[in-house]
């Protein structure tokens, strides 16, 4: 065998180790490529116990109570077809209120409850996450600009 067919050989079968890596990797994330789930989508999946994800969704209104620790705080976040409780511990964003879209990152409990150790809300007037806006305009209820 001469040598430009050992280098070729080599290339191809380290074009063919790279793919095979690729695709492995790219499989792997398949499931954890959506931003967030909305509660329908939820209601939809089978979590593994402890899998930490993201749902996203608005506050649903008198939804919203702090417990008597300070720090605790319950409500509930609704795509307008499926609502999922949420509990958070923690200083909430300054922006966080009734109504409002948020998007929470924790854990799904065994009681249904969604433990948030993250809850992100919008940063303007006039911005909505694009998935709870799609969300909202399938369900009928969006009140945006766009038609």
């Amino acid at each position: 065998m001469t040598r430009k067919k050992r280098r070729l050989y080599a290339v191809i079968a380290g074009l063919a180790t790279l793919g095979i890596a690729a695709a492995l990797v790219l499989n792997a994330f398949e499931d954890n490529l959506v931003f967030f789930f909305s509660p329908t989508e939820l209601a939809a999946r089978e979590l593994a116990p402890g899998q930490v994800i993201r749902v996203g969704g608005l506050v649903e209104e008198d939804s919203v109570e702090r417990l008597d620790d300070g720090l605790t705080v319950t409500f509930k976040v609704t795509d307008t077809a499926k609502t999922l409780p949420i509990r958070f511990t923690g200083v909430l964003p300054d922006l966080f209120r009734e109504g409002q879209g948020i998007v929470a990152e924790g854990t799904l409990g065994p009681d249904g409850v969604f433990v948030a150790r993250d809850v992100l809300a919008k940063h303007d007037e006039t911005y909505m996450p694009p998935e709870v806006a799609d969300a909202l305009k399938e369900a009928g209820h969006w009140e945006g600009d766009e038609p």
